[in-house]
């Protein structure tokens, strides 16, 4: 799981624009060695997220299988009535770790735990506005990702 911090207190809405914006930034800023931290602190959070997936894959441009003219003869003996991808994710951080989870009608999952050798400590003070996220190391996929605005709030 990676913090990332920026320098101002209100510097959140320039960093989420580099992430998104910058295919490699990613790759550019976080560190190639990991590190044991010294003082980590980051406020408990607990974020749930629930949309209709079926709407933004028409927006894409997806129609067919929504609009009622899909052949899903393959899979199911009768018709699918009408079809919706509900994707739900969560995500929580306390002191006993990280537990995240996203599931959807078509199926979800990763397992992106690897091994950790702490190289150099240093200090992490998440007192403002932070992004967080986790990330596949092999392929370089962010399987999550998210903000806390008010890390001071209980």
């Amino acid at each position: 799981m990676y913090f990332l911090l920026p320098n101002s207190r209100n510097g959140l809405p320039a960093l989420v624009k580099r992430v998104c914006s910058e295919p490699d930034f990613l790759d550019c800023h976080l560190p190639e060695i990991q590190r044991e931290p010294g003082a980590l602190k980051i406020p408990k959070f607990n974020i749930n997220s629930n949309f209709l997936a079926s709407e933004i894959l028409m927006k894409l441009g997806l129609v067919l299988p929504f609009n009622g003219n899909g052949d899903f003869s393959e899979m199911v003996e009768s018709g699918i009535g009408d079809p919706k991808i509900i994707h739900k994710s969560f995500i929580e951080v306390d002191e006993g770790g990280t537990k995240a989870a996203a599931v959807s009608t078509f199926g979800c999952g990763a397992d992106c735990a690897g091994p950790f050798e702490p190289i150099k400590s240093i200090n992490f003070v998440a007192d403002h506005p932070f992004m967080f996220l986790i990330r596949e190391e092999m392929t370089g996929t962010v399987l999550f990702i998210g903000q806390v605005l008010n890390p001071l709030e209980e």
